[in-house]
């Protein structure tokens, strides 16, 4: 999914970082589309590789269509994966994310690039931490880098330049409140 640029990217005046959001509770995926919001509305320009995802319609995808300088790739099955018993098309699917992720950061058509549920993806070995390490050691200097996504390894936790540790208080779930479409997803 691609909007229309209203300005070209690499107009950026700050030294781009790594962002890494990470832990049980909830909150990962919404404070990187937080940023998101805000590049938006500074004229950046937003990309975001959704691993795992393929399939779910996620509303705030809906909501990304309708806006100006972000785009948007979906990768994996329309099932969740089983971190006991990983699929090798789940294992493909990230994969292609992790490769769209390079092209897209490469590109020099982004100023941000999200990539949701990397962190997971890594941790349940569908796609090899170093892998993802040598993404970030690839990182364009004016390009900002978000990864999300519970578990994140230790390597990767090293390498960022902000770390935030969502901690699960208290959840909807532990009282039998399924997720609730608009709010979780």
């Amino acid at each position: 999914m691609t909007n229309e640029s209203t300005k070209p990217a690499g107009h950026t005046h700050f030294k781009g970082l790594v962002e890494l959001f990470t832990g049980n509770g909830r909150g990962k995926t919404s404070a990187a589309l937080g940023t998101a919001l805000r590049a938006l509305g500074c004229g950046l320009r937003v990309h975001i590789i959704y691993f795992m995802k393929g399939g779910f319609p996620y509303n705030e995808q809906k909501a990304l269509a309708h806006l100006p300088n972000v785009s948007y790739e979906r990768f994996g099955g329309s099932h969740f994966v089983n971190p006991n018993n990983v699929r090798p098309e789940d294992k493909e699917e990230a994969r292609k994310a992790l490769d769209a992720a390079r092209k897209a950061m490469l590109s020099g058509n982004y100023d941000v690039i999200i990539l949701d549920e990397v962190n997971i993806a890594t941790a349940w070995g569908l796609v090899d931490t170093t892998e993802v390490v040598e993404l970030i050691k690839q990182k364009p200097e004016n390009v900002e880098l978000i990864l999300t996504g519970r578990y994140a390894p230790k390597e990767l936790v090293e390498l960022a330049d902000l770390v935030t540790e969502m901690v699960k208080v208290k959840h909807p779930y532990d009282k039998g409140i399924a997720s609730r479409e608009g709010i979780d997803y």
